[in-house]
């Protein structure tokens, strides 16, 4: 059996969905496989083209609707221990109309971000009306990590460090970008993973591109590395964490953007407290370079949100005006970089505290020198 919550962290989590699904002016919410079933009920199933759906009703009891050759997958979750029946149909029976039983033509649902449209086109025809989004129903609930995530984000947080201390068995002069990311993803699982959900090895001109994974390039003696790497541990939760490295003592130009990058990512670590809004983390970060004239030189957000899923709420962003609550876990991840020369970025998960925020990542931020 897979590691998961006890089970009456699930139940809580089911109970408040009911209850904020009943404040949205909401009959049911429909949630399918993937992050949000993982967090309500700690299913990992991935059913397909077949409908699995958990069916939280506003004033009534919750049901999971699941294909019979599928049984054993939820089966392996908290739902036995929770009291939720469970209704499985065979293929040739309507899926849909068992999941909406209960509920009479018209009824308002609303279905999670990630269901697909194969499931949501029959689900409108059975309600005829067309299902809402439950983004601030499921947002609410996620946003805000329990004790038993924040433990979990510390650990990964711990994991993820190890295999940045250990950069220095791994990347070298003469190497390609592949075979760093190959021992690196070894490492990832080695130091308590379950396995490498991505990994950024940018080397020279590479390091320019944010989302560059890795190439056959040959990493030289005076490039700089940008290495952004993270995964899940159980029960799920996952890390992500970037650093800098270079193996000479770098050009002034380098080392003077790098200082910068690095004050504006402390600043904004630093800022982080319950009342401040995203876009206000996010413009401490954009403010000092702009003060550097690196401004536009920093082309993302500053942190996205982290948990079961690698990016969501909150987001760090400009427009963002969120207000941040104890809970909260995203990362602040300010970035330089040159087109066609070298980029850098520093990359921490902070959890937000009653007073300020709590990093899960502690390697130095230093431009590492190998």
């Amino acid at each position: 059996m897979a590691y998961r919550f006890p089970s009456d962290v699930y139940r809580t989590r089911i109970d408040r969905a009911a209850a904020l699904t009943a404040d949205a002016g909401l009959d049911a919410l429909i949630v399918s496989t993937g992050p949000d079933l993982r967090y309500l009920t700690g299913s990992r199933a991935n059913t397909f083209e077949r409908l699995t759906a958990l069916v939280i009703p506003a004033a009534a009891s919750p049901r999971l609707v699941v294909a019979r050759l599928e049984l054993a997958s939820v089966r392996d979750s908290a739902i036995d221990d929770l009291g939720i029946e469970v209704a499985a149909w065979v293929d040739g029976e309507d899926p849909y109309g068992l999941a909406l039983a209960d509920l009479a033509s018209g009824a308002k649902v609303a279905v999670c971000d990630t269901m697909p449209a194969l499931h949501v086109v029959p689900i409108a025809d059975h309600t005829k009306a067309t299902p809402a989004l439950a983004t601030d129903v499921l947002r609410e609930l996620r946003m805000i990590k329990d004790d038993s995530e924040i433990a979990a984000l510390r650990e990964a947080g711990a994991a993820i460090d190890r295999v940045h201390a250990r950069m220095g068995e791994f990347l070298a002069p003469g190497r390609t970008e592949r075979e760093v990311a190959d021992d690196i993803r070894a490492a990832i699982v080695e130091e308590g993973h379950t396995g490498a959900e991505f990994i950024i090895v940018g080397s020279g001109p590479h390091g320019a591109d944010p989302h560059h994974e890795f190439s056959d390039r040959t990493i030289e003696r005076d490039d700089v590395v940008v290495i952004d790497i993270g995964g899940p541990v159980e029960p799920g939760y996952n890390s992500d964490s970037t650093r800098t490295y270079c193996f000479t003592t770098p050009p002034a130009k380098v080392a003077d953007a790098y200082a910068a990058l690095q004050a504006a990512q402390q600043a904004a670590v630093s800022a982080v407290k319950p009342g401040l809004t995203a876009e206000q983390v996010d413009a401490v970060a954009r403010d000092l370079l702009r003060e550097h004239d690196l401004a536009d030189r920093f082309i993302h957000r500053t942190g996205h949100g982290i948990g079961l899923s690698v990016h969501e709420e909150p987001y760090i962003v400009a427009g963002n005006s969120i207000e941040l609550r104890p809970g909260m876990a995203f990362s602040i991840e300010p970035g330089v970089y040159f087109d066609g020369d070298w980029g850098a970025r520093i990359e921490d998960i902070v959890v937000v505290t009653d007073d300020g925020c709590e990093s899960v990542n502690n390697q130095p931020h230093d431009l590492v020198v190998l």
